[in-house]
């Protein structure tokens, strides 16, 4: 088999080969791929600070040149891409030709970014000066993605990292180095110059700590767990070095009494179980206004035992596996203590055997849970939900606001006062109307509040505040 290795300085370099397996057939080797060193982490940081004086001057068009071509070659292989996407990840191969779209997307959105740089000529109040307001590149930018989306992450982070002028030290996590070694060869042959972008596939405790400890990395995008994320917080303040994170979620989404039933259901059901709960964005607190509740509860359990858990390949698939044993035990113990905690397990739960030996569980809903039980305030991270009653919509929106996260939330209304309400007052960076909680567009700025994100949004033309920095030069004019 074929060794995938790591790029470093335009280079391919071998190591210890680990081997990708999918979740959904463990006897499914997905690929061999090297495990960087700290050595060769360090040697990938030399060589981004190395190539960040030309690159950082690189004219517009040859960025706008190399990242179109990748946009191009992505979508031309979505069908190939989106294959290996849920080989190592367990997404539904529909979904996984979705998110490998959307990277397409991300890629073509910023190749005409790079043609769209702009800033700002000001009078200044003294005569005869003028001012320049300019943005330039940050420097060498250390990228550290999760599992859970292995290309559309990696490709809304480097894809504003390289159109401003930037280099890029990236490392993926260790379960999905496929998606990203596919994307950053892609890259690589586009044109971009040696040393510009990096691969270094490995542990976190060694390529992640070394991107952590050097004080070369000017700029540190993450995206993972909460308690990662204070780390890399710490780590950044040492080196005074912009750090921007997106952690976690315990999504609320709200359906009150005069919600579309139809509407309603289908929301939840995307927003709770579909890409397996493995979404941030995922809503694992169902807040029911009592008029509604029982309906709404009858209603999604007969949609849940519609859907189809298997092999993510297979057609007919609505939910794949979970991502590996580790996730699937972490899962199997909180639907354990929900119903310790006193909530009733009105469906689902159990794990399931299927024609290949994978990681499958069915689709978990608790009711009659609180919005105190470790189930509502802790992030699963698996297909599990739990349905909270209130009676009225203002004990909804104070429930759905008692969290320590804010990343996503929605409602399920046809109320106009209540949907406006709704919008301005969730302590949430994204908000939804009758929509699924779990589902942005490329174009638009992606964060939330509270123990969610911290630092400038990621996506669309907010990504310049992270990738970016702000020059202000005076001119005497005579």
């Amino acid at each position: 088999m074929t060794l995938h290795k790591n790029l470093i300085n335009g280079e391919w370099v071998g190591g210890e080969a680990i081997p990708n397996i999918s979740p959904s057939d463990t006897n499914d080797v997905v690929g061999e791929y090297a495990r960087a060193t700290q050595a060769d982490a360090l040697s990938a940081i030399a060589a981004a600070k190395a190539a960040f004086p030309a690159w950082s001057r690189s004219g517009i068009m040859e960025r706008h040149a190399i990242l179109r071509k990748t946009s191009d070659e992505i979508l031309a292989r979505k069908e190939e891409l989106g294959r290996l996407l849920a080989r190592e990840e367990g997404k539904t191969l529909p979904e996984a030709i979705g998110e490998t779209m959307r990277a397409a997307q991300i890629f073509d959105f910023f190749a005409n970014e790079a043609l769209r740089l702009a800033g700002e000529v000001l009078p200044s109040v003294r005569p005869n000066i003028g001012v320049e307001v300019t943005r330039e590149p940050v420097g060498v930018v250390g990228i550290i993605t999760p599992w859970n989306f292995p290309i559309a992450i990696p490709a809304w982070k480097i894809a504003p990292a390289l159109c401003y002028g930037n280099t890029v030290v990236f490392k993926p996590a260790d379960l999905v180095p496929g998606c990203a070694h596919a994307i950053v060869d892609i890259l690589h042959r586009a044109g971009l110059p040696k040393g510009v972008l990096n691969l270094v596939m490995g542990k976190g405790s060694v390529v992640g700590q070394a991107i952590l400890d050097s004080a070369d990395v000017h700029a540190l995008t993450f995206t993972g767990s909460t308690g990662t994320g204070q780390r890399v917080a710490a780590a950044s303040i040492v080196h005074n070095r912009k750090f921007q994170l997106e952690m976690g979620g315990k999504n609320p989404f709200v359906i009150l009494d005069d919600a579309d039933l139809d509407v309603a259901v289908d929301a939840a059901l995307n927003s709770s179980f579909f890409s397996t709960g493995q979404r941030c964005t995922a809503s694992s607190r169902l807040i029911v206004q009592e008029g509604i509740h029982d309906r709404f509860v009858d209603a999604l359990v007969a949609r849940m035992k519609t859907l189809v858990i298997d092999d993510a390949l297979k057609s007919g698939t609505h939910i794949g596996p979970v991502v590996d044993d580790s996730q699937l035990k972490q899962d199997l113990d909180y639907i354990a203590l929900g119903s310790q905690e006193g909530a009733k397990l009105a469906f689902g739960g159990e794990q399931l055997e299927r024609g290949t030996p994978g990681f499958y569980l069915r689709p978990a809903l608790f009711t009659e849970a609180t919005n105190q039980m470790r189930i509502s305030r802790e992030e699963i991270f698996g297909p599990v939900a739990s349905v909270i009653r209130v009676k009225n919509y203002e004990e909804a929106l104070a429930t759905a606001n008692d969290t320590a996260f804010g990343l996503s939330s929605g409602i399920a209304t046809t109320s106009l006062k209540y949907a406006t309400h709704f919008k301005r007052n969730s302590d949430a960076g994204m908000v939804m109307v009758n929509l699924p909680t779990a589902g942005v567009d490329f174009h638009v700025p992606f964060g939330g509040r509270k123990g969610s994100s911290y630092g400038s949004r990621e996506q669309g033309r907010y990504a310049a505040e992270f990738y970016t920095t702000v020059k202000t030069a005076y001119t005497l004019a005579g």
